[in-house]
């Protein structure tokens, strides 16, 4: 039987470091899903994340693959999708971005906009993603909160609609007011920030001695901010015109529930989705979905391969027959399962924004469809133009098998992107990735995953251009260029600098030479 509960579908982007996975974590606790919160970097007592569960994560405290965690909370059916904050794994987080209906933008008090959240903006209002800020750290010493703003709507054009304001300069963290009702909420902390932070809503009479100073600063900017028209409108919001802003410190657990709360009260439901072919797919039609991430090597006892997807339309049974998009063929979904972080459970059915894990499902790459009905087929993923190339080769030649098997995988994944050409041959293909940290996961996951070490060998190309197979047949063995294929049939040209690839495009105007989307630095 469908299940009729509203869903919230959505994403956290940040920086690295701006506390990404603590707040995921931190809203998964809210939500009762689970009893204690865990920190990156998993510091004395405290675990490390649900979130992040590959050895690297844990040992850097970063997140490198997303991890999708579902929850109920108020009655709603919440899937959160985290997403790796460094620009080396950018390409996995636009992934991610196509399978949401909005965004958690996390912005770190002290620091501002840095780079990296400006580069994940700037996808989601290319994608029409909705936005929600949340200024994070506010219990460390920061910058100020109307400063804030101001970079808010500078840098990324869009105006701030505060719905809490601090209680307290950066550093100093009473609580917020809450700028819909006018009372302030009171945090108080609780030992490493592990379990949820008692909270008291005071109305401006109750305010204590204590708070009554920085309470009277924090009315007086409210105040400003009325003047100043900085107020919420959904249809703005909605619009991409506005980003209603909240401040908390993931790390203590404080402003979390106002978010949840806020999340089920403006964040959209899933909608209607178009097909490459302008035909529209409602989310009461019949059952479709896309997979946006592949993932393996989640289970160390038993080689798994799990397909994320995201379903769009209709209700999901487990068992059901679908068509695949790309190939026409059925495929069977016998084993379903629901994701929490690095556990799985089996999942009997599922309705639109739900993210699915489809086990071993061998055909599926990132991009795909799936449906029921009527065909469908849902754009493809763009992938990122690769900055970093080198030639791979296996460790101990002995197992040479398994160096191949584990190159498939990762290409499939997404990993890298491996390239390849007749010159060079199966034993050395080309590893090419928007930035050098991807190639680490390539020889850690080679090594302690499929049991075949791996040996790079590092190019000089710098950039590549997309091109068709009569370009790759005027450009072959032209100095300082290289041809090769990607594994979905699409021709790369190589080029050692931005200098060779706009000469080799003056000299030979007739030869496509596209520029793919930029995801590094």
């Amino acid at each position: 039987m469908p299940d009729a509960r509203p869903r919230r579908t959505f994403a956290v982007i940040s920086h690295p470091d701006a506390g990404k996975s603590t707040l995921t974590e931190a809203l998964a606790l809210h939500a009762r899903a689970i009893n204690e919160a865990g920190a990156v970097h998993g510091k004395g007592d405290r675990r490390a994340t649900v979130s992040d569960w590959m050895a690297m994560e844990k040992a850097r405290g970063i997140s490198i693959t997303s991890a999708a965690l579902q929850f109920v909370y108020r009655d709603h059916v919440v899937n959160l999708v985290d997403t790796p904050g460094h620009s080396d794994f950018s390409e996995d987080t636009y992934r991610v971005l196509s399978a949401v209906d909005s965004a958690v933008m996390l912005v770190d008090a002290g620091k501002g906009l840095e780079p990296q959240t400006l580069k994940l903006f700037r996808v989601c209002a290319l994608r029409g993603i909705p936005v929600i800020t949340v200024i994070n750290k506010w219990d460390r010493p920061g910058l100020s909160a109307l400063g804030l703003m101001d970079l808010i709507q500078e840098k990324i054009g869009l105006r701030p609609t505060p719905l809490t304001w601090p209680v307290g300069e950066a550093g100093d963290f009473r609580g917020v007011l809450d700028r819909r009702t006018g009372e302030f909420v009171k945090y108080t902390r609780t030992a490493g920030g592990a379990t949820r932070a008692p909270e008291v809503r005071l109305s401006p009479d109750e305010v204590g001695a204590d708070d009554a100073h920085v309470w009277a600063d924090a009315v007086e900017e409210h105040e400003l901010l009325g003047l100043d028209e900085a107020d919420h409108d959904q249809d703005a919001f909605l619009a991409g015109r506005t980003t209603p802003v909240m401040f908390a410190s993931a790390l203590q657990n404080f402003g979390v529930a106002q978010l949840l709360d806020l999340l089920l009260d403006l964040a959209p439901a899933p909608g209607p989705a178009e097909g490459v072919d302008g035909s529209v797919r409602r989310v009461a039609d019949d059952f479709s979905a896309f997979v946006f991430k592949v993932q393996s090597g989640m289970n160390a006892a038993h080689r798994d391969r799990l397909a994320y997807a995201r379903v769009v339309s209709g209700t999901f049974e487990r068992g059901m027959v679908v068509t695949h998009a790309a190939t026409g063929r059925p495929f069977a979904t016998k084993f379903a399962q629901a994701v929490f972080g690095r556990e799985t459970t089996s999942v009997e059915t599922a309705e639109p924004g739900d993210i699915i894990g489809l086990v071993n499902a061998t055909s599926l790459r990132v991009g795909d469809t799936i449906y029921v009905g009527e065909p469908i087929e849902y754009p493809p993923v763009p992938t990122f133009a690769p900055e970093h190339f080198v030639t791979a080769s296996a460790g101990d030649i002995g197992r040479y098998k398994q160096f191949r098997r584990g190159i498939e995988q990762l290409d499939q994944e997404g990993v890298v992107q491996v390239l390849r050409s007749d010159l060079r041959g199966d034993q050395n293909p080309v590893l090419a990735a928007v930035g050098p940290m991807q190639f680490e996961v390539v020889e850690d996951r080679m090594t302690n995953e499929f049991n075949a070490p791996i040996r790079f060998s590092r190019l000089d190309y710098q950039l590549a251009r997309r091109t068709d197979a009569a370009g790759a047949e005027a450009l072959a063995g032209m100095r300082g260029v290289e041809i090769l294929q990607r594994s979905d049939g699409t021709h790369l040209a190589l080029f050692v600098d931005q200098w060779r690839a706009k000469v080799t495009a003056r000299d030979h105007p007739d030869v496509l030479l596209e520029a793919l989307p930029a995801g590094g630095g």
